[in-house]
């Protein structure tokens, strides 16, 4: 063989090698050059500017729950009934449906028969009674200063049972004057909130314990949910709870009593959750889903839901390095309470989007698109 024939091979020999070297530099080039055509920079005022907010990924236990069906109740303990306690005609109505009251307002004036004649023995017996005290025991008798006393005392409780506040009475009292004994007297609102039922009608005649209106503290609501007795023994005083509507998460309450006694129909066991209300998005006689926690699990690396996305098919996160969000992958483990464990993809520490991911996903997809029809 030639000098020149055995110089070939050994050159080509050295281009295969440099080929098998080349190779997959171009692939890590064109894969680098591609995650950076990914990344979407964004400075601090940016995020903020849009709403993006960002967390550092962290163990924490996932929260193990139940999810069941529960009813919006109005919370009983700031809801109050207004009822006359005699026999009355309505004479005027000062609030209607839906109105704010503040406590000590009047919400119905009435009239009655048998408030005017407490109202007139109130006056007479007083009247009666401030004599009697001006002489003193020195010049009646003691039979006759305990009566007067007594027969005021039973006279002021009277009109005070029949429903005028210490404070109506005192005012009665203070002009002395028979005629003032009309028999007129109001009802007032014993608590601030909302005027939720006003079923009467003016000049309409009533009776004893008639609901006339019901008021109520909508700011705070009862959620009633009914567990099965083997869910209901993980659940105790204090139980965080989510209120699901429409299967997303809305707010969350804690469990603050657990009945004791199983409903005879259903054969569970009802548990009363509180939820602060004051955005008014929850109403009396509503349905929704509640999830109470019953156990937790050991920590794991987790991340709330609000932070995932998927990337062109994958589960992904956007990862911030310096002003940058870099389109992550990730791998998924347990769903629970609102968060995800990550089986992969993250260390612990990394600083990630939660918020307004759909957001950078159309950023970078536009830029992507803005890019492709350059060339």
């Amino acid at each position: 063989m030639t000098r020149t024939a055995r110089f070939f091979p050994a050159i080509a020999l050295v281009l295969f090698a440099l080929a098998g070297v080349m190779t997959p530099l171009a692939a890590r080039s064109a894969e680098e050059d591609h995650g950076e055509e990914n990344a979407l920079k964004m400075s601090p005022a940016e995020r903020q500017t849009n709403g993006v907010k960002t967390a550092r990924t962290a163990r924490r236990a996932l929260i193990e729950e139940v999810i069941v069906p529960g009813e919006v109740t109005l919370d009983l303990y700031r809801t109050s009934q207004i009822t006359p306690r005699i026999s009355a005609q309505i004479m005027a109505r000062h609030a209607k449906l839906g109105d704010k009251v503040t406590k000590g307002q009047i919400l119905v004036t009435l009239s009655s028969v048998d408030m005017a004649d407490a109202q007139g023995t109130l006056i007479v017996a007083n009247r009666e009674w401030n004599r009697v005290r001006k002489l003193g025991r020195n010049v009646v008798s003691e039979r006759r200063f305990v009566e007067a006393q007594v027969a005021a005392q039973q006279a002021k409780a009277k009109v005070l049972a029949f429903g005028m506040t210490p404070r109506q009475v005192a005012a009665l009292l203070k002009q002395s004057d028979t005629s003032k004994a009309t028999g007129t007297f109001t009802l007032l609102a014993p608590q601030d909130g909302t005027v939720l039922e006003d079923n009467f009608i003016v000049g309409e005649f009533i009776e004893p314990g008639r609901v006339l209106m019901q008021l109520g503290d909508e700011s705070q609501v009862w959620i009633e949910a009914q567990l099965a007795p083997d869910q209901a023994v993980h659940v105790s005083v204090g139980s965080p709870a989510r209120i699901l509507i429409n299967g997303e998460h809305k707010m969350t309450g804690k469990v603050i009593q657990v009945h004791h006694r199983l409903d005879e129909t259903t054969r569970t066991l009802p548990v009363r959750i509180a939820v602060d209300n004051q955005d008014d998005e929850l109403h009396s006689g509503e349905y929704v889903n509640v999830a109470i926690k019953v156990g937790a699990s050991a920590p794991v690396l987790a991340l709330p839901e609000s932070a995932i996305i998927l990337m062109e098919g994958t589960t992904s996160v956007f990862r911030l390095e310096g002003d940058e969000f870099h389109p992550t992958p990730i791998k998924t483990g347990a769903h629970r309470g609102g968060w995800v464990e990550v089986t992969g993809g993250l260390s612990e520490g990394n600083e990630i989007a939660t918020s307004r991911v759909f957001l950078l996903k159309s950023l970078i997809l536009k830029s992507k698109m803005g890019e492709g029809h350059g060339h």
